[in-house]
């Protein structure tokens, strides 16, 4: 196996094998990965909706994506935000726009932020999302979401320039750097809302599942790339034995 002729093939394979099982133990990672986030999709979909009025919010809110929640208050439209390069499937065809995002403010001063759904291309000022106020007090459902992990999706958005207190148009919903920019203090998390009139008027809303890969999917490229490692690892030297002169002298 390591002689002069075959080191160079044993290494290769060596190195094989090293590859096949490291894909192999990343496959199971993947698979309780997704496993763990199917069951925790499939418990928050049956979960009772959450209500959220203000005062002391329920623990543990960022462990929640994806639950139904119901939240009470009243919109800042003078402190809302839009999100860039939003698609709406159209049907004839996508149409890119924006996603309006405001603050429910609670009669406790705290808010939450919620996406109110698309709008389009055209409404690129705030003066032109006024026209999508709702005045007094709402009530609004959807789901919980968290925000975008930095580094997610591209370039994150620039920093205030000096003398600039806040900006208008963002590319994800960044609660954090959002909180410096609103007078109250906001939840970690954020409400995408539900359609309630079918889309016919906008914003257009959808309560869009997440992408998943099927566990199973990730339990079958492990075993593959796992029999791919016994295959080198015993086959190898079967390989060997009979590619090999026989040089004991037996007849």
């Amino acid at each position: 196996m390591f002689s002069r002729r075959w080191w160079t093939t044993t290494l290769l394979v060596l190195v094989a094998i090293g590859v096949t099982v490291r894909l192999g133990i990343w496959q199971v990672d993947r698979y309780h990965q997704n496993k763990t986030f199917a069951d925790h999709l499939a418990a928050m979909q049956v979960a009772e909706p959450l209500l959220l009025a203000g005062g002391t919010q329920p623990v543990g809110l960022t462990g929640m994506e994806y639950r139904p929640v119901q939240a009470s208050g009243t919109f800042d439209f003078d402190h809302q935000i839009a999100v860039r390069n939003q698609i709406w499937e159209q049907s004839w065809g996508n149409e890119t726009g924006y996603i309006l995002v405001t603050p429910l403010v609670f009669p406790d001063g705290s808010a939450v932020l919620v996406d109110r759904g698309w709008i389009p291309l055209k409404d690129d000022t705030p003066a032109a999302w006024r026209k999508y106020d709702v005045a007094g007090a709402v009530t609004v459902t959807g789901i919980l979401r968290l925000p975008a992990k930095p580094g997610m999706g591209g370039q994150p958005d620039p920093t205030l320039a000096p003398g600039q207190t806040r900006m208008d148009f963002w590319k994800f919903v960044n609660l954090q750097r959002l909180q410096d920019q609103l007078p109250y203090p906001i939840l970690p998390v954020y409400i995408q809302q539900g359609a309630s009139r079918e889309n016919s008027e906008l914003p257009f809303r959808v309560l869009s599942a997440p992408e998943q890969t099927p566990a199973d999917t990730n339990a079958g490229f492990a075993s593959m790339w796992f029999g791919f490692t016994t295959l080198l690892f015993f086959g190898y030297p079967v390989y060997l034995r009979k590619h090999t002169p026989d040089t004991s002298g037996r007849q």
